[in-house]
């Protein structure tokens, strides 16, 4: 039986040559190691920490145009949601529900008051009563100018009679037939004659004249009871509430058949045909929106563009709302739906920029790790303008230079971290 094969093992002797070879490659891993060690050494023995650096984001320096936005959210409103009042104390009948499309024109309530419907009523009739008042100093006017106007016809017949008459005796006169006396009393009653004709076509203009007035106030008086008139009918007409654009009815403000004091709201009509963003933004940002401003909006998965159309005078919570208005409005939009916005307030070209991270706000953005020869170390920065992705460096660093964008709070403000790969 064989047990092993070691009787058939034979010890063969190393070529010469070989050993000092051997010892020669020792030496140089050696020294080789002791180097690298000694490196190494150097870095741990001037860094106060070691962070891995799969637990880093490391950032660099470029230079670009640098767009300054901010990233808010909103919701979606509608431009144009008119509050429907009442007019009068009245009892409401609703004619629509909450939630019913409505077209413009289409009566949503009826608005029941007795006592416009009798002024109405009041206002007609005098105004009616007035209307024939006014026929008649018509009628009047009439009888007192044709009086007028006779009277001043019969003067000036006298007038012609009585000058016929003097040219008679004027005729006469000299052949001696009638006396002197009789030939003056016809110049005077024709003197007579001329003053009564002259005095009544006087009186005649200004009898005119007073009927003219008279009538005049008498339509002025009409005019102002048909202005009252159609006041009280406008009133009357506002019991009938109707929708002022195409829309659907949101909410009702008050219930069927209750009583309704003057200027009540009745219900909110919501017109989706013109819908506009309203966004939240930080007080922060409020010196720097502008109308018009151009932003970039994002609603069920669809982006759009709009421009900024109003702010708010007021900060309410530190933030101030805008309402931004779509240059194309997307389709299937609800109101009330939530959106997200970035609005593009700066544009700045030939910057030094880098991505942004956590060090923004790691003291203040005044320091970031700068990356050398697998050494974080601390250095002072200045910052400049942000924006949701990027911010500038404005001091402290150059083009090509890489710091750590994110990972710094393990660091605990240490001025050199070794970085371990």
């Amino acid at each position: 039986m064989i047990r092993d094969t070691s009787h058939q093992d034979q010890v063969i002797a190393a070529p010469s040559g070989m050993k000092t070879r051997r010892k020669l490659m020792l030496v140089a891993v050696g020294l080789a190691l002791a180097a690298s060690a000694a490196v190494l050494a150097k870095g741990w023995s001037s860094s106060e920490q070691s962070v891995n650096a799969a637990r880093l984001r490391i950032g660099e320096v470029t230079r670009g145009t640098l767009i300054r936005d901010a990233a808010v959210n909103g919701r979606i409103v509608a431009a144009v949601s008119p509050t429907l009042y009442s007019t009068s104390t009245s009892t409401v009948e609703l004619k629509v529900h909450a939630g019913d499309t409505v077209k413009k024109g289409q009566v949503l309530a009826v608005l029941e008051s007795p006592d416009l419907t009798d002024e109405l009523k009041k206002e007609q009739t005098l105004f009616n009563e007035l209307q024939a008042e006014v026929a008649r100093q018509q009628i009047l006017a009439r009888k007192q100018k044709l009086a007028a106007q006779r009277d001043a016809d019969t003067a000036e017949i006298e007038r012609l009679s009585a000058l016929r008459t003097l040219q008679r005796y004027e005729g006469v006169s000299n052949e001696g037939i009638i006396a002197k006396i009789d030939l003056q009393k016809a110049k005077d009653a024709l003197a007579a004659a001329d003053i009564r004709a002259k005095h009544t076509k006087q009186a005649a203009e200004l009898e005119s004249d007073n009927v003219s007035l008279e009538l005049k106030t008498k339509t002025a008086q009409m005019e102002r009871q048909k202005l009252a008139q159609a006041n009280a009918q406008r009133r009357v007409d506002e019991l009938t509430v109707r929708a002022p654009v195409d829309g659907f009815i949101g909410t009702l403000s008050v219930a069927n058949r209750s009583m309704v004091q003057p200027n009540t709201p009745l219900m909110t009509l919501v017109d989706l045909s013109q819908l506009e963003v309203e966004l939240e933004v930080p007080e922060t940002y409020a010196n720097d929106l502008g109308l018009g401003m151009t932003a970039e909006i994002e609603v069920a998965g669809i982006k759009t563009k709009g421009k900024l159309s109003a702010l708010s005078p007021e900060v309410v919570k530190n933030q101030v709302l805008a309402r931004v208005r779509f240059d194309q409005q997307p389709e299937g939009l609800r109101q009330s739906q939530r959106v997200s916005a970035r609005l593009l307030i700066d544009e700045k070209k030939n910057v030094l920029m880098v991505p942004r991270g956590p060090f923004v706000e790691s003291e203040g953005g005044r320091y970031a790790y700068l990356v050398q020869d697998g050494i974080a170390v601390r250095t002072p920065i200045q910052l400049g303008a942000t924006s949701i992705n990027a911010v500038e460096i404005s001091g402290g660093l150059k083009q090509g230079d890489k710091i750590v964008i994110a990972g710094t709070e393990s660091f605990e403000n240490a001025k050199r971290v070794s970085i371990n790969k």
